[in-house]
Order: C-alpha cells, then structure tokens, then sequence
C-alpha cells in the first residue's frame, strides 16, 4: 500500500534525473512549506538546483541514494 504523502519504489525508480521541489517533497514525505524553506536555507536533503525562480531536485544519484534505492 502507497503512503498518500509519499511514492511507491516503482515511481521512484521510474523518476527522471531531474525532478521538481514538490515531486521531490513528495517522495521524501515533506510538506510544501518545509521542503521550499529548507530549499531556501541549503538544507534539503539532497543536492537542490536552483534554476532562476524554480528549484530542481536531482534523483540520479542524490535523492534516490537517500531513500536507499541507488543501483
């Protein structure tokens, strides 16, 4: 059974090498708010890019790594 807040291994895994901050808020569990906020401060997780106003979440090694599912 998938968590409502988080994402299966299979989406996960299917992610592409960049996802944006509220795909990669979902599949830590984090809110909206908290995940922008450590965004904001560097404290996310995993590596963020910030591209002009938009943030990028990289899954290929960093987020993938963190949730235990790198190859």
């Amino acid at each position: 059974m998938k968590d409502s807040k988080g994402m299966s291994r299979e989406e996960l895994l299917a992610l592409p090498v960049s996802v944006d901050l509220d795909t990669g808020n979902r599949a830590l569990g984090l809110g909206r708010s908290k995940g922008y906020e450590l965004a904001k401060r560097g404290e996310y997780p995993c590596k963020v890019l910030r591209l002009g106003n938009a943030y990028r979440v990289v899954t290929a090694a960093d987020l993938l790594d963190l949730l235990g599912l790198a190859a």
